[in-house]
C-alpha cells in the first residue's frame, strides 16, 4: 500500500485519488481480518454469513481501489515516451588511446534536444532525463551531466552513453552513442 501511494504521489496523481484509494486498501485489510475471524470464531450461522458477506465485501473495495486511480488518470503512462533528442561522444575520441593503470577516462557529452535534469521522477516529459554510461555493458555512471569520469583498465574497451527519461528507463527509440578506445599501461 505504501509503494502505491508512493508511486502515485510521482505521477503526479491528484490528492483525492490518493486519500480514497489508500482509504479503500485500509478498510479491505479490515474487512478481511474481520471475515477471517468471524469465519474462525464461528458459535452460530449468522457468523458465517457474516464473514462471507464481509469477504466479498473486503474483495470489491480491493477491486474498486485498484481500479479507482486508472479511472482518474492519475497512474502513469504504461508506454515509454519518445524523444527527439540526440547523443555523441565528444571524448573519449574513437581510436583513441588513454594511458594510465588503471586509466581516468574523461568522458565528454553533447546532446542535442534534450535537457539533463538532476531529478528521478514517474511523471516523463519526452526531451528531459539523464545520462547512463556504460563500459563494455556494464553500467559504470548515472550521471545528471554531460562529462564525467570513468576508469578502466588496459586494454580495448566499449563506452556506451544512454540518455535515459527521468524513470531511468530508455526513450523509444533509444538515444545511444558508442565509441571504443584503448588504455595502455
Amino acid at each position: 500500500m505504501v509503494r502505491i501511494v508512493h508511486v502515485l504521489g510521482h505521477a503526479g496523481a491528484p490528492p483525492a485519488a490518493v486519500f480514497a484509494a489508500t482509504g479503500l486498501f485500509s478498510f479491505a485489510l479490515v474487512a478481511f481480518y474481520g471475515a477471517f475471524w468471524l469465519f474462525t470464531h464461528p458459535s452460530d450461522p449468522f457468523r458465517r454469513v457474516a464473514s462471507v458477506i464481509l469477504g466479498v465485501v473486503a474483495i470489491t473495495s480491493l477491486g474498486i481501489a485498484t481500479v479507482f486511480p486508472f479511472l482518474l488518470g492519475a497512474t502513469p503512462s504504461l508506454g515509454r515516451p519518445s524523444t527527439g533528442a540526440q547523443l555523441e561522444i565528444l571524448l573519449p575520441r574513437s581510436g583513441e588511446v588513454v594511458h594510465g593503470d588503471p586509466a581516468s577516462v574523461q568522458v565528454q557529452l553533447r546532446l542535442s534536444g534534450g535537457k539533463v535534469i538532476p531529478t528521478t521522477s514517474l511523471h516523463l516529459v519526452p526531451n528531459e532525463g539523464h545520462i547512463h554510461l556504460y563500459l563494455d555493458g556494464s553500467l559504470v555512471s548515472m550521471t545528471s551531466g554531460l562529462e564525467a569520469i570513468v576508469t578502466a583498465s588496459p586494454g580495448e574497451h566499449e563506452l556506451d552513453a544512454e540518455f535515459v527519461a527521468v524513470d531511468h528507463e530508455p526513450f523509444q527509440p533509444r538515444v545511444r552513442a558508442a565509441v571504443t578506445f584503448r588504455v595502455s599501461a
